[in-house]
């Protein structure tokens, strides 16, 4: 595929995050795997903060996040300009987030759906691309610095 995507999660997103890289691995994605390394319990922003620079430097063209509820992951990532990181519980919201939004990472809440949803909304996530049109002007406006 030679798409390079990074990814990152806490230590409740960890045997999702293991799960998900072999399934990428398998489709030919590029990983890099920004942590944890196990479920010992960490701080997620240690592990947000260099999957966001990844997409900002344009190292990794998405990011896939992982942690309890998916709010702090988000709420991390999003502190990053040109990161549009969306919380995602079913395949239609992941595939929206791409066609409306142009979300570059999405965020999965491992205490609440279960790996084969993950791996269905990963698979939309990235096989879905970025309609455009009307969706380009709101998008445009999100950043802070255009208000």
């Amino acid at each position: 595929m030679n798409v390079n995507i990074a990814i990152g999660c806490d230590h409740a997103g960890y045997s999702y995050k293991e799960y998900l890289k072999t399934h990428l691995t398998d489709q030919a994605f590029r990983i890099r795997d920004f942590g944890t390394h196990s479920t010992d319990s960490v701080d997620y922003p240690d592990f947000v903060h260099p999957v966001a620079k990844a997409i900002e430097n344009g190292e990794a063209a998405f990011g896939i996040l992982i942690c309890g509820s998916a709010n702090g992951v988000a709420m991390t990532a999003n502190k990053h300009q040109s990161v549009r990181a969306a919380i995602c519980w079913m395949p239609e919201i992941a595939e929206l987030a791409r066609q409306h939004n142009n979300a570059n990472i999405i965020c999965l809440p491992a205490r609440f759906i279960d790996r084969d949803t993950a791996r269905q909304m990963v698979d939309r996530f990235l096989n879905t691309d970025f309609e455009g049109g009307r969706h380009a002007g709101r998008v445009n406006k999100i950043p802070a610095e255009n208000c």
